[in-house]
């Protein structure tokens, strides 16, 4: 079976999310999987509504890969002292 991590992340989806996306917001409290998912797809698809069907497909396709409690696990562990 082929290693299908990136830069220490599960894959590279989990791990460009989190570059591009994720890591420029300053979280003041821990965070669910669930919330870093709609601020994902909020900032992706949020006011693009002349976007192609096939752009917002691939884009979609891309995300459903993230491990978004992977995401979440790493900005929550500096909440638990």
């Amino acid at each position: 079976m082929e290693d299908t991590k990136h830069n220490g992340w599960s894959n590279y989806a989990t791990w460009k999310v989190n570059l591009d996306i994720v890591r420029k917001i300053q979280f003041d409290e821990p965070i669910t999987a669930e919330e870093i998912a709609h601020i994902v797809e909020s900032t992706l698809f949020d006011g693009h509504t002349a976007s192609s069907s096939y752009v917002e497909s691939y884009a979609r396709a891309f995300i459903d890969q993230v491990d978004y409690h992977e995401i979440a696990d790493a900005i929550n562990f500096d909440f638990e002292d």
